[in-house]
């Protein structure tokens, strides 16, 4: 079975929205483009190397439009990448699915993964914050790498939104950082839910 591999480019306060541009996704949000000034070699870095592997995308209806309209024309590594793999788009809207290798999925978001798990080894979701917070709570993935910037921006859709449910996980490998403050934490899924106890005392 495939691992789904959730990745989010994220501020201190955790707002994951909008990072590439203003148009990206404007509604009641000032700071469209907010990662730009703190982009840096050691993120280009850490983020081709996320890709390692990926032979699948998971993607939100808004992600998929602004991949779509930008993608099939980069003749880059990454470009070539996301233009060979299966896209596989979450919506509950009928789309014009123009981007070669694209595809809806089902109403059934849980049922829907289980089969790209069973189709793919390494599925990366980018952005898509809407369906990253389904699939957050519904445990529906394996991986989440959280690329946290040095800015609190106080307004903002948040990674981890109202419906947020306990969750335990895992610290894959020390975090690393870059020379603009970038901290890269990737995580793994792991079982049971937050527990708790009393500081100092010791069962």
């Amino acid at each position: 079975m495939g691992i789904v591999q959730i990745e989010l480019f994220t501020t201190l306060d955790l707002v994951g929205q909008a990072p590439g541009g203003p148009d990206e996704d404007p509604e009641g949000f000032p700071f469209g483009g907010w990662q730009a000034p703190l982009w840096d070699d050691f993120m280009d870095a850490e983020v081709s190397a996320g890709f390692k592997g990926t032979d699948a995308l998971l993607l939100g209806r808004r992600t998929y439009d602004i991949f779509a309209a930008y993608w099939p024309d980069q003749d880059n590594e990454v470009g070539e990448l996301f233009n060979r793999v299966p896209k596989y788009v979450a919506s509950r809207q009928n789309l014009d699915l123009t981007w070669k290798g694209s595809s809806r999925l089902g109403p059934d978001l849980a049922t829907a993964v289980r089969e790209i798990r069973d189709r793919h080894e390494s599925i990366k979701v980018i952005g898509s914050l809407d369906l990253v917070q389904s699939l957050l709570r519904e445990k529906l993935f394996d991986r989440l790498t959280l690329m946290v910037h040095p800015i609190v921006l106080g307004v903002g859709k948040k990674v981890f939104d109202g419906g947020a449910v306990p969750t335990n996980l895992t610290l894959l490998q020390p975090p690393v950082s870059g020379p603009k403050g970038a901290v890269v934490l990737r995580y793994g899924l792991a079982e049971g839910t937050p527990g708790a106890g009393v500081m100092g005392r010791s069962e």
